[in-house]
């Protein structure tokens, strides 16, 4: 099922799968969704690929590397003209499955597997579920809830969305290369909420000035977005530390935030994810 004949490439952040096993746990994470769409993102050697089409999957795959792309025309003739040679973080969702919800699953590249998330939130209306495996500590950060040191801020901006479900650890033995660090695959489900109770563009910014100096009271944090003279900082919220609250929290927080108004000039600033 593996082939050596394609060498991991570093630049890319590759780590080829070559536990069939595990590579079977992942694709059945979706056992549930058979019917949709199916994206598979950096499919590699397509050791995953392999079990999504055995699975019945509607599946696509989408990858960057070019030697990668020509062994998965040669070797799985089922997927003529739905693989993707493509950059999947400069893909348009809407325009592959127009008018259609889908599913993302994957053996991520672990250096972009952030921004990776970061664009299942932006198409969220469509992304109904995300699975597959990545860093071990990027998991433990998706799933972790207030109180956690591990809980931050791609927690409190995904967790709104979606239902993060951390599956199973997986060792580093797996791979080729070995990475230096332990995997883990997790599951993202969209939940059904439609909108914040708050102006989302400013709960992100909450969220990522109160994270930049996590280990300040918010009274402290908060400064950069709020001002030194904001006239709410008596509230017991703003002596709590940021991982210490909830998505709810963040959402009371930015709803006080807007109605005490901002300082002039400081509403745009700290947009970047």
């Amino acid at each position: 099922m593996y082939s050596r004949k394609i060498l991991p490439k570093k630049t890319l952040g590759q780590h080829f799968l070559k536990d069939a096993d595990v590579a079977r746990r992942i694709a059945a994470t979706l056992s549930g969704y058979r019917g949709l769409p199916v994206l598979e993102v950096g499919a590699g050697t397509g050791v995953l690929t392999r079990f999504l089409l055995n699975e019945g999957h509607d599946l696509t795959v989408v990858e960057i590397d070019r030697e990668s792309v020509d062994y998965l025309h040669k070797h799985f003739p089922p997927l003529s003209g739905r693989i993707l040679a493509e950059d999947f973080l400069r893909l348009d969702l809407a325009a592959l499955y127009p008018g259609k919800t889908c599913c993302l699953i994957g053996n991520y590249p672990y250096h972009i597997s952030s921004q990776i998330f970061f664009k299942a939130l932006d198409c969220r209306e469509q992304v109904i579920c995300c699975a597959g495996m990545v860093q071990k500590e990027v998991a433990e950060r998706l799933a972790a809830g207030p109180g956690s040191r591990t809980y931050g801020i791609i927690s409190a901006l995904i967790q709104p969305w979606y239902e993060v479900e951390y599956l199973f650890t997986v060792g580093a033995e797996v791979f080729d290369p070995p990475p230096k660090v332990q995997s883990a695959v997790i599951r993202m489900t969209r939940n059904s909420r439609k909108a914040l109770d708050c102006d989302e563009q400013l709960y992100r910014q909450v969220v990522k000035t109160s994270f930049n100096q996590r280990r300040k009271t918010l009274r402290n944090s908060l400064k950069p977005l709020l001002g030194k003279d904001f006239p709410e900082y008596a509230l017991p919220v703003f002596d709590l530390r940021p991982e210490q609250l909830s998505v709810e929290q963040f959402m009371e927080l930015t709803r006080l935030a807007e109605r005490v108004g901002l300082p002039t000039g400081l509403r745009d600033k700290g947009n970047d994810t």
